[in-house]
């Protein structure tokens, strides 16, 4: 049975390295047929607007969608393209995993194993209540965490670990400052924990938290939390296991679910074949698994380990001479 995904192959590097992931996804014989869509700045240039109605036609009519780096004008239409899709279709819940690999250069080469599952859709991020006082002087800005919002991101956290085969949810929060916003998160989630006594639950406040992760990042195992935090804090995450190339992000809702490469879309190296295609693919296996596909998701994993192991067509940020699509091809040998 087949399958049809939209796929948003992006701005500056984003068709270069979604021309990669689609070789590999191709080698993997998913079944999965693709309809292409466009946003960012090439859907300006062709239409007239950042994301066109086909676009959001073709999210909703697929429910799946693969999606490159996006380029949000400065000045122009929304505060971030990014954020829109989230709000047009309610993705809720942003799911960060960090995962250490060999041969990449960072601190921890083999000792992380993390996923960060963020609140999407709330607090400093709605784009609410925003303004700046006639001199110039003063901005201000409205943040919103509800009670709904808050239950379902860490239901999700917990289901997660329940399906994940995860044993404990760190609950991530500055209540003690932000007593009323990150308070009702944490008084939401402690409700919502003990639902799942077979999961450990602990809290840590926000900067004790950053503080942690560096030090000894092997203790968490899933880390829930609210938008702001969860957006420094997966960053943080990527930084662990060798930077935004090796970082993937899947934002789910109930109605759609958008996989992408979370690195931004470096028009400096565009068109030269140098971009690292490992973020996007790691999306591919997150949304694999989101379709059932275990198995295709797994192979996908160990072939990518297995080419960075071997050091085999490595692109220039990973300290290898190859090229985005050689590294590329070097992985579908290995499925």
């Amino acid at each position: 049975m087949t399958q049809t995904i939209t796929v948003i192959r992006g701005d500056g590097i984003g068709p270069e390295i979604m021309d990669a992931t689609l070789y590999v996804l191709d080698a993997l014989d998913t079944g999965l047929q693709y309809e292409e869509a466009d946003a960012g700045l090439v859907a300006l240039e062709k239409h007239g607007e950042l994301l066109p109605a086909a676009t959001m036609d073709s999210i909703r009519r697929n429910r799946v969608a693969l999606k490159s780096p996006l380029t949000t004008p400065v000045g122009e239409g929304f505060s971030s393209i990014n954020v829109e899709l989230r709000k047009r279709f309610d993705l809720y819940a942003n799911v960060r995993p960090a995962k250490s690999f060999p041969n990449t250069k960072s601190r921890f080469p083999m000792g992380v194993d993390l996923i960060t599952v963020r609140e999407n859709t709330e607090g400093a991020y709605i784009g609410e209540g925003q303004s700046l006082s006639e001199d110039g002087d003063t901005a201000i800005l409205m943040q919103k965490v509800t009670r709904r919002g808050s239950e379902r991101i860490v239901r999700y956290a917990f289901d997660l670990a329940r399906s994940a085969g995860r044993k404990k949810v760190t609950v991530v929060h500055k209540a003690n400052i932000l007593k009323s916003t990150s308070g009702l998160f944490l008084k939401v989630a402690r409700e919502v924990a003990q639902r799942y006594p077979d999961i450990q639950c602990n809290e840590m406040i926000v900067d004790n938290c950053c503080m942690q992760l560096v030090m000894k990042p092997e203790q968490f195992d899933i880390i829930v939390t609210t938008n702001l935090f969860g957006d420094i804090i997966s960053d943080l995450c990527a930084g662990l296991v060798g930077g935004l190339g090796l970082a993937p992000g899947a934002n789910i809702g109930t109605e759609a679910a958008i996989f992408e490469a979370v690195h931004g879309t470096a028009p400096d190296i565009a068109g030269k074949g140098l971009a690292n295609p490992c973020a996007l693919l790691l999306g591919v296996v997150q949304m694999l698994e989101h379709l059932g596909q275990l198995d295709n998701a797994r192979r996908l994993r160990e072939a990518i380990v297995a080419t960075l192991e071997a050091k085999d067509s490595l692109t220039p940020d990973l300290g290898g001479e190859g090229n985005t699509m050689s590294f590329a091809k070097a992985i579908a040998t290995r499925l």
